[in-house]
């Protein structure tokens, strides 16, 4: 039996017992759930408070010479809009879980679950109102709901819509991202910006307060569906298009020739993969296409009929 080291304050807070039992005093942490598209019994406490975990509202960038701090194995999410590279460490995102943005003009939300180990990168212009996020402090799906700051709906990551309030069953539009070590991007992207560590926030981004979690097969929180083809936190690349999606797992995509043509839906798609981290995904063209990263127990969860992709075939 594997014993884990906890070293986070946010696991101590993390077990469902604690969260129902928060939750029954503090009443949802504020917000108004009279109207939700999920079961208000699934919505569970994380521990912190609203804002107890505190998105980044007003990033500061650097140049990549400047970024001295960053280890060549640290992972980024990176966005390249237009010829504008942007690289988001996760060291830093795991301390705030987002970052309100702008990339060439876009609004972005770039966004981090520790829990799921998925890193979306969402357009924060929603009908033409550009909404800015905070972190409820609530879960679904051990997954992070963020909620807006016009409105106060909130709204689920892997859902990717609004679940509650003014906003309920507004989706959200998913930009490409891409996930990476720091080593691989700025080889790519030598005139990258990155994130810095210049937050306004005191945290330690040298520690992982999730140590040991990604390893485990262990899932801090219940969630509805669950299959054990792959190990739990297999990192996997989710392509969406329209109503349907395909996940591919890095096991099977290390074992298949790469880039990879295959079709998503109506979508003709190639996956570049290069056997470590960095993984995209564009459409015949080489123009990226809408896709993330999550743990394979996180994306099933939220969408058990996706299509997986298995080396030499598919399912």
């Amino acid at each position: 039996m594997k014993i884990i080291l906890i070293t986070s304050l946010f696991f101590v807070l993390s077990s469902p017992l604690f969260a129902q039992s928060f939750l029954s005093q503090d009443s949802y942490n504020g917000f108004d759930i009279s109207k939700s598209l999920i079961p208000k019994k699934e919505i569970l406490s994380g521990g912190p408070p609203r804002d107890g975990i505190p998105a980044i509202q007003k990033p500061k960038f650097e140049s990549v010479d400047e970024a001295k701090w960053m280890r060549d194995d640290d992972l980024v999410t990176g966005v390249n809009y237009n010829g504008v590279q942007k690289a988001y460490p996760l060291r830093i995102l795991v301390w705030h879980e987002a970052a309100n943005d702008e990339v060439n003009g876009i609004p972005i939300l770039v966004s981090y679950c520790p829990l799921c180990g998925s890193t979306v990168v969402f357009n924060r212009d929603i009908n033409g109102e550009k909404l800015t996020f905070g972190i409820s402090g609530l879960l679904y799906q051990s997954d992070v709901l963020f909620y807006d700051h016009q409105n106060e709906s909130l709204w689920s990551q892997l859902e990717m819509k609004a679940v509650t309030g003014k906003k309920i069953g507004t989706e959200f539009e998913i930009l490409p991202s891409i996930l990476a070590t720091w080593k691989e991007w700025k080889e790519k992207y030598p005139n990258s910006l990155v994130l810095s560590k210049d937050t306004g926030f005191s945290r330690n981004y040298d520690r992982d307060p999730y140590g040991g979690y990604e390893s485990s097969s262990s899932i801090m929180f219940p969630v509805k569906n669950q299959d054990r083809r792959f190990h739990p936190k297999e990192k996997i690349l989710v392509v969406v298009s329209g109503d349907v999606s395909k996940a591919y797992p890095f096991s099977e995509l290390k074992k298949s020739k790469t880039p990879l043509k295959d079709k998503v839906g109506n979508q003709e798609i190639v996956v570049h993969y290069d056997g470590g981290n960095y993984v995209t995904a564009t459409d015949k063209s080489g123009k990226p296409i809408n896709s993330f990263v999550s743990y394979w127990f996180a994306w099933y969860t939220f969408r058990p009929d996706t299509l997986i992709y298995t080396s030499g075939a598919s399912s």
